[in-house]
């Protein structure tokens, strides 16, 4: 599908497909403009698109869909583009590892950046690959439990060829859940929709994501009609609970008008 990416100065369409990482799509927009990758945050609708995530965790982008590209410099003017291109092709290759994770009855091989990645960020990738819920992993590499989420690959010693195997905090699902507890959430409008209302609301942690969209239509906050919910910048899915999707108290769920196509999950 073609998609056009937004500067400040100019906007230019490029080809995507569905199942192409954010990552990569920032490796063409270096290609074409000469932009490093790590200088660039790509957004739609003031959503970030995250480096460990694809186009199909993104169901609101679609065929002529504008993506804002903004480059994260304070100087006013960039160096040439030929220096860009080097440096970014340099750092991509260089700061990349790959790396095996084991699950129960399979392992696949994924590359992390060996400076930047965290224990939180390589479970968002497990997640988007097997569909475990980050709130019920447990990492564990060389024999270590790697607790501490917002520490570095590194500080656990990981590097290139490392094994990384992923444990559930109980072989029982059912006895792993806690007791139900009620949430304090936001559903925050988008300014297309009531104005970018921001929408207390209680719910249990077990409704689903289905339960709280006919809870705010039957209360008439909401207008009839198709929506999306997004939870810290994915696409939340309709029969899975909050609990499932890690929604905490405080936290904010985002809604736009819309649907999913089965294939969007």
């Amino acid at each position: 599908m073609h998609v056009t990416i937004v500067t400040s100065t100019s906007n230019f369409p490029i080809e995507i497909s569905h199942q192409e990482p954010v990552l990569e799509i920032k490796h063409k927009i270096s290609k074409i403009l000469g932009i490093p990758v790590s200088i660039q945050t790509l957004s739609v609708l003031g959503f970030e698109l995250i480096d460990g995530l694809d186009m199909d965790d993104y169901p609101i982008i679609h065929e002529g869909t504008k993506i804002d590209l903004i480059v994260n410099t304070t100087h006013d003017e960039l160096p040439p583009m030929d220096y860009y291109l080097e440096h970014s092709q340099h750092t991509s290759c260089h700061n990349k590892i790959p790396v095996t994770i084991k699950f129960s009855s399979r392992q696949v091989s994924i590359e992390v950046d060996n400076i930047t990645e965290t224990v939180r960020s390589l479970k968002e990738k497990i997640h988007i690959i097997d569909g475990t819920p980050i709130k019920r992993m447990l990492l564990y590499t060389s024999g270590v439990e790697m607790e501490e989420e917002f520490r570095y690959l590194s500080e656990y010693g990981v590097t290139e060829y490392s094994e990384i195997t992923v444990f559930l905090k109980s072989m029982n699902r059912i006895k792993a859940e806690p007791l139900c507890r009620k949430l304090s959430v936001v559903v925050q409008t988008s300014k297309s929709l009531l104005n970018a209302a921001s929408i207390p609301l209680e719910m249990k942690e077990t409704s689903t994501v289905n339960e709280v969209r006919q809870l705010l239509l039957s209360r008439r906050i909401l207008p009839m009609d198709d929506y999306i919910f997004i939870h810290k910048q994915r696409i939340m899915r309709d029969n899975c609970s909050l609990r499932w999707h890690s929604v905490e108290n405080g936290d904010y769920l985002y809604v736009f008008k819309g649907t999913i196509s089965n294939d969007g999950y």
